[in-house]
């Protein structure tokens, strides 16, 4: 096999500011994930990164607005979004993040080396100031009215009634944020980026690329084409990487200026964590037959093929620009775009507590926004899942493990094909997989599932037609050749599907006998002397109820009441208890340490409830606490028990607390 090179593929980093949405997902993180596996079932080295997205003005209103230091907001968004793709199956070589020591020295080295060869300049700017908070104000520090559209809570950066992009001093009747204040305009200085220096290089560069689709250089030569300007990559937030200029103290890098060099940092770190070694990831980002491979939304396009080459080139170090842009379009839920607010979507931790992970990867794929934008239907889900996956493929599979079982004793030898029926399976089998084949080299996932369904369903009309059950005895060399035949199919199948549900995949492949730990794409040609198959195989898939499963989602969002046995309230036990002693936990803004007194023993509690009481208002105080919960880690120590309370429309939340006096470790039920 030859191979074609050294690959590092990457993903649109998440933003840490919440769990992403089905549609971010097949977007960017499940895409990166499906042509890795792609990629090393055909024999190619690949390595796998991204991480959470950290910095930046929204997580830092976010934070503001819940109390909370940002650190602590990402610290849990991480580690929610680590968790998802565990269980999506997504497998990254290094999903890190950019509030790391590795990645924020790699981005002040890399800008300083910029700014030392002459490429970043100092520029006054003026900007909205809070004379309230002392703070200059940044994107979405402000709110105001749309200068387009008079709607009256756009945001510093973009409108989002009439979608037009804004800065802070466009704002009609601009406020701060953090207190509603009317802000006065102020010189401030911020440090360039010299982009339009890099013209001519660029334009070279992505007209000669051999790798990037016409679609993305026709948008980035037109945008070349109107003029570059230079840009700004400083900003006033405090949450954020430092800016190393001399001068820049109480600036940070821009967001989007410092997390595209995750990319290159998140495989320096992957082999520090590999090997201990320092530079061997210059080993690939320096050779110029690497291939670079993003997965990314359509609006991502231009910082992929414009700004972060600048960047990579303005070091004047020998960085590989063998880029391949997997950009999609949106998918959007029933004609509408996501919205948490209104609650219209499914988000990835939600999926994961509906149906098992390849249902989704398949559906997703299914519907992927390749050429336009989708949209996700319940209609779709059903088809994908239940006609094309269980009755198509898992029914197939499941016929023959049957028959060879029932027929053969679990053990099948090889066997010639005898039939034109036959041969036009073997023949079918070629040519979906050269095309599958090109498909995934092309990025275009979804065209790969109607060519494998185009080989299951031939396969399943030739053992309808040629029956091998009825010729095991009257023709059985016939009924084996048959039997082989399917075989053949349903390898190559399995084989060609297992980039998109590698669970499923590796599961029937281990049922066919066949090695489920490294699968290989060449392994679809290969025809064994004997077939020896698991006897306790099961259907690979089963069939899903949508009406139950919208009732489940509406039951996780509390949309409906989920009616339960009185018996299980016997399972809780709650006791009543004083507060003795509550503290704010170090490195917390949020979390309290309380220890309860509950008649025959003390308790240990972690709860947020430190932007709602002092420590103090709780000493003395009586509770109800649940104490047979189990332990809970909460950043690095454990909660033993859980404090009662109310919460309203208004987000104010209060303890309950039992009517009158009554001795601790009473009994609540």
């Amino acid at each position: 096999m030859i191979k074609i090179g050294k690959w590092i593929v990457t993903s649109a980093w998440p933003y840490a500011h919440g769990v992403p949405h089905l549609g971010n997902l097949i977007g960017s993180l499940l895409s990166a994930d499906i042509f890795t596996r792609y990629l090393r079932i055909k024999g190619e080295d690949a390595i796998l990164v991204s991480g959470s997205d950290e910095h930046g003005t929204p997580i830092e209103v976010k934070a503001l607005q819940m109390g909370r230091d940002p650190k602590d907001l990402t610290d849990e968004i991480h580690s929610k979004i680590v968790n998802m793709l565990e269980g999506f199956n997504i497998k990254f070589d290094n999903y890190t993040r950019t509030h790391n020591d590795v990645h924020i020295k790699f981005v002040q080295d890399f800008y300083m080396k910029i700014f030392e060869n002459g490429h970043i300049f100092k520029k006054k700017d003026k900007m909205l100031y809070c004379e309230h908070d002392k703070l200059f104000l940044p994107d979405r520090f402000v709110v105001g009215t749309c200068p387009h559209c008079g709607y009256e809570h756009a945001r510093g950066d973009q409108c989002e009634n009439c979608g037009k992009l804004l800065t802070p001093l466009e704002l009609v009747e601009p406020k701060c944020i953090v207190c509603g204040e009317e802000p006065v305009v102020r010189e401030t200085t911020h440090f360039y980026f010299d982009l339009p220096a890099f013209e001519e290089r660029l334009r070279k560069m992505i007209s000669e690329s051999e790798t990037l689709t016409e679609n993305a250089k026709n948008f980035s030569l037109n945008m070349i084409k109107e003029g570059l300007r230079p840009r700004s990559i400083t900003r006033n937030n405090k949450w954020g990487i430092p800016a190393p200029f001399p001068g820049a103290e109480d600036l940070t890098i821009y967001v989007w200026f410092e997390a595209v060099l995750g990319y290159v940092s998140a495989v320096k770190e992957y082999f520090i964590k590999k090997e201990g070694d320092q530079d061997k990831w210059k080993e690939w980002w320096f050779d110029k037959d690497t291939n670079v491979a993003f997965f990314i939304g359509k609006d991502n396009i231009p910082f992929h093929t414009i700004i972060f080459p600048a960047l990579l080139m303005a070091t004047g170090d020998p960085y590989t620009f063998k880029f391949y842009i997997g950009a999609t379009e949106y998918l959007n839920f029933e004609g509408k775009k996501f919205s948490k607010t209104h609650k219209i979507g499914i988000w990835c931790d939600e999926a994961l507590k509906l149906l098992p992970p390849d249902y989704w990867r398949y559906t997703l794929v299914y519907l992927r926004p390749e050429t336009r934008d989708s949209s996700f239907t319940w209609e779709a889900l059903d088809y994908a899942v239940n006609e094309e996956l269980n009755n198509h493929f898992g029914n197939l599979v499941q016929r023959l493990l049957t028959l060879i079982k029932k027929y053969y004793g679990g053990r099948l030898q090889k066997a010639d094909v005898k039939t034109g029926d036959q041969k036009e399976v073997i023949k079918t089998l070629d040519e979906v997989s050269r095309k599958v084949d090109r498909f995934y080299m092309d990025m275009r996932f979804q065209k790969v599932l109607p060519e494998v369904m185009r080989l299951v369903k031939r396969a399943n009309a030739l053992i309808n037609k040629e029956r091998p059950w009825e010729k095991a005895k009257e023709n059985p060399d016939l009924a084996h050749s048959t039997l082989y035949t399917i075989y053949r199919a349903v390898k190559a199948a399995t084989i060609m599907l297992y980039p998109i549900i590698p669970e499923s995949s590796r599961k029937i492949l281990g049922y066919l006998g066949e090695n489920d730990e490294e699968v290989s794409w060449n392994a679809m040609y290969e025809e064994p002397e004997a077939v020896v198959i698991d006897p306790g195989f099961k259907p690979p898939f089963n069939r899903i109820n949508i009406e139950d499963i919208k009732n489940k989602l509406r039951l996780l969002r509390g949309d409906v009441m989920e009616r339960i046995d009185i018996g299980y309230l016997s399972k809780i036990d709650m006791r009543i208890g004083t507060v003795e002693k509550a503290e704010k936990k170090v490195g917390s803004k949020k979390i309290l340490r309380i220890s309860v007194d509950i008649g025959k023993r003390k308790i240990k509690v972690l709860a947020g409830l430190a932007p709602y009481y002092k420590p103090d208002e709780l000493v003395g105080k009586k509770v109800v606490v649940i104490t047979n919960m189990k332990p809970k880690k909460i950043i690095d120590e454990t909660s033993d028990a859980m404090l009662l309370a109310a919460i309203d429309d208004k987000g104010r939340v209060r303890l309950l607390t039992p009517d009158g006096d009554i001795d601790n470790g009473a009994k609540v039920g």
